[in-house]
Parts: C-alpha cells; sequence; structure tokens
C-alpha cells in the first residue's frame, strides 16, 4: 500500500487512518475476512452463526496507511433475548462510528437478513465496499457477474470485491481501496499492535470457540467463558477459566461422559493457546451454572458484554 498517488503539494506523502466497519448478516465471513486482512487470528471463527458477540479491533498497518477494522456481531432478526439485542446495539453502532463500511455477503445468496443490512448500510451514509465473499465455495462461477451486477443495483458501491476469506484469494487489492477512503490522519495505535484487546480476552474466546465447534446446535448460544486466573510464572502460563451456562442439565453436556469432552476442550483450547501467546500454557476448566444469564443486562456487565 503507498501513499505515493495521494501525496501533497510539495512531496509531502498523505497518511491516512481511519475505521473500516465489517458488517453483514451471520455468517457470512466476516470473522475470517478479519484475521485473513490483518494476518493473525484476532477474532474467533466458527460455522455456526452469531459466534462474534463482542466488537472487535483488527489493526492494519501498511506504508502511508493504517486501517483500523471494526468486527462486528452478525446483524439478525430475532431479538428473543436481551443477548441479541446487545448484540444488534454492537453492531449498528459500528455502522454510525465507521469511516468506511464493508458490507459482506455470501456469493450467490440474498436474504431479508442481506436486504435488512444493506438498509442500514444505506442509512449510514458512508462510503461502501460490497465484499463477495465464499466465491470459492459458489456452484455456478457463471452466475457471479450477474449477482454482482444485481448488487451493484442495490446501492452506490464504491467498490465491489470478489474473494474467498477463507482461502485468501483476491483479498491483495481490498487495502488499498478501503485506505483510499480513509480521513487523513496520523495512526492511532502502535505499528505492531493487531489488535485492541487483551491476552486474557482471546483466552477466553479460544475457550468458546471450542466448545461451539465441538457441541450441538443450539448450546453454545446458552454457554460464556469467564477468565478467573491469569498468571504468569516460570516461563509457564496458568489459566483458569469458568464456562457458565444456563441449565444444569447444559453442565452435563459440556463435560460429557467421564468428563471426556471438557478435556478434550481443553487439550484444543491449551494447543492453540500455547501458540498463539508463544507460552507453556496450563489452563483449568470449570463448568457453572447461571440461570437464564443470557437474558440478563446484570449478568452480561458482569462477564463483560459492555453495552454500546
Amino acid at each position: 500500500m503507498s501513499a505515493s498517488s495521494s501525496d501533497k503539494p510539495g512531496g509531502q506523502a498523505v497518511h491516512r487512518c481511519g475505521f473500516a466497519a465489517i458488517v453483514g448478516r451471520p455468517n457470512v465471513g466476516k470473522s475470517t475476512l478479519l484475521n485473513a486482512l490483518v494476518g493473525t487470528k484476532v477474532s474467533i471463527v466458527a460455522p455456526k452463526p452469531q459466534t462474534t458477540r463482542h466488537r472487535i479491533l483488527g489493526i492494519l498497518t501498511r506504508p502511508g496507511a493504517q486501517i483500523v477494522f471494526v468486527d462486528t456481531p452478525g446483524i439478525h432478526s430475532q431479538q428473543r433475548r436481551v443477548m441479541n439485542r446487545y448484540m444488534n446495539r454492537s453492531a449498528l453502532s459500528s455502522l454510525d462510528d465507521a469511516d468506511v463500511l464493508l458490507f459482506v455477503v455470501e456469493a450467490l445468496v440474498w436474504t431479508e437478513d442481506d436486504e435488512r443490512v444493506l438498509e442500514r448500510v444505506r442509512r449510514a451514509g458512508r462510503p461502501a465496499i460490497a465484499i463477495i465473499n465464499k466465491v470459492d465455495r459458489a456452484h455456478d462461477k457463471l452466475q457471479l457477474l450477474p449477482y454482482m451486477d444485481a448488487l451493484a443495483k442495490r446501492a452506490e458501491f464504491a467498490a465491489l470485491v470478489p474473494l474467498s476469506a477463507e482461502k485468501r484469494e483476491n483479498l491483495e487489492q481490498l487495502p488499498q481501496l478501503i485506505a483510499g477512503l480513509l480521513p487523513e490522519s496520523e495512526a492511532l495505535f502502535p505499528t505492531d499492535q493487531v489488535t485492541d484487546r487483551n491476552e486474557r480476552f482471546l483466552a477466553a474466546e479460544i475457550v468458546r470457540e471450542k466448545l461451539t465447534w465441538r457441541l450441538r446446535e443450539e448450546l453454545p448460544y446458552g454457554l460464556t467463558v469467564e477468565i478467573e486466573t491469569f498468571e504468569r510464572s516460570d516461563h509457564r502460563l496458568h489459566i483458569g477459566a469458568v464456562i457458565w451456562v444456563e441449565r444444569s442439565g447444559q453442565k452435563a453436556i459440556v463435560i460429557g461422559a467421564g468428563g471426556e469432552r471438557l478435556k478434550e476442550i481443553g487439550r484444543l483450547a491449551r494447543l492453540e493457546l500455547n501458540e498463539l501467546l508463544k507460552a507453556s500454557v496450563h489452563l483449568e476448566l470449570w463448568v457453572k451454572v447461571k440461570e437464564n444469564w443470557s437474558d440478563s443486562e446484570q449478568a452480561l456487565k458482569s462477564f463483560g458484554y459492555e453495552s454500546p
């Protein structure tokens, strides 16, 4: 990414910096896209909608520009619980605060939720880039051009970019396109910083990711992870985490027969944390019950879900 084409008169280079919110309905690959753009894992990924619950920043610094990506929960129509309303508020507030919007859709798919998100993008009045993700999975590649033509007519996009975030295909042009839409500004973060979240947050999210992959369809939406201890000693990292569920029956499912499921989840989380945190991790997991925590403003706040 070069600022040479945007030099000031007299040869002084322009530096651009700002926020690019990644928005879309659940399960279109927003977190996968963020990780691919930043070049490391800052947001967890799972094949189930609404895996992302928090607003997470991913920071990409290049010569002449710093892009602060904002990963948001998927905007969805069902708001049965306080948790759902929290996620929608978090996502919608990011639209209002961003300099650029990255509207992500799945190739050859258009739903009512896509239309609902696009309406909010239009109302935000920010420059927007349409990102057609998962093009590698498109069953009929000949339909991609008509699909993109139809999408281009739905709103005034600065650009349309077909890509595969999972395979990291056709990502090269995107940072430069985004940077060209950002305001002139100095960098907001140190050049070596890639996220605003600390290691405790990352540890909790990695445990929750492994739970989401290993548990049956509905259960992941009724659990959260809280880090109780996070201590370094003798080149080892001791992490103690509580997995909170909403009913006693869920506790038994998470633990599994003879504790085997919980052991496997802990093993997978520990292996990834060893790599991500560059430390020898000792991880202890407990499962506890807090009735209907996801429908309680007070419980959500105590678990770190801060209202936008």
